[in-house]
């Protein structure tokens, strides 16, 4: 099992996003959890490309300082949605023998939905857990209705396995302890 923290960057990790202390409280234990667990922490950072707000180089681009890397830890940059696409990252999972993945970040209805359709199509258990992934308020849905949507209806018994918090922290215990 890997755990992918999905474009958690500075730029778009604000308090716009729906339920947004829960989410960096869940991020936040994830990332220790499966640092604590042996749970290799993956991450993904989204470039929109040149003169844009969100590209490396610009305030923002890194990730959020309360999920923060540590030296080692991978980074994949990416220019679409899903983070499996020319970026290293699915021949870096293949390489390693993975066929499981927890998927946590932003935002539910962009990049995360294409990293839990796209990592399904490539055949890993995708697990998605309560409250680690948001997204704001947009024309159609707000940012709650999103949300639900999405680890409610839309990825359980489909694409993911959305599971309560808890469960998903004990999945990543479970790894040092067969």
């Amino acid at each position: 099992m890997k755990l992918l923290v999905v474009d958690a960057q500075t730029l778009i990790t604000t308090s716009a996003l729906y339920a947004f202390d829960r989410f960096v409280d869940t991020v936040a234990g994830l990332i220790r959890t499966a640092r604590e667990s042996g749970v290799e922490v993956i991450y993904i950072r989204h470039d929109d490309g040149a003169d844009q707000p969100l590209t490396p180089g610009k305030p923002g681009y890194e990730v959020y300082e309360a999920f923060a890397p540590l030296p080692g830890e991978k980074v994949f940059d990416k220019t679409i949605n899903s983070p499996f696409r020319d970026t290293g990252l699915l021949a870096y999972l293949r390489t390693a023998g993975e066929t499981e993945l927890m998927v946590c970040g932003l935002q539910t209805d962009y990049c995360i939905d294409a990293t839990v359709k796209c990592g399904f199509e490539h055949g890993f258990r995708m697990i998605v857990p309560e409250g680690g992934n948001t997204t704001t308020d947009s024309p159609y849905l707000t940012g709650e209705e999103s949300y639900r949507y999405h680890n409610e209806w839309m990825w359980p018994r489909r694409y993911a396995e959305c599971v309560p918090l808890e469960r998903a922290l004990e999945e990543m215990k479970k790894q040092n302890n067969g």
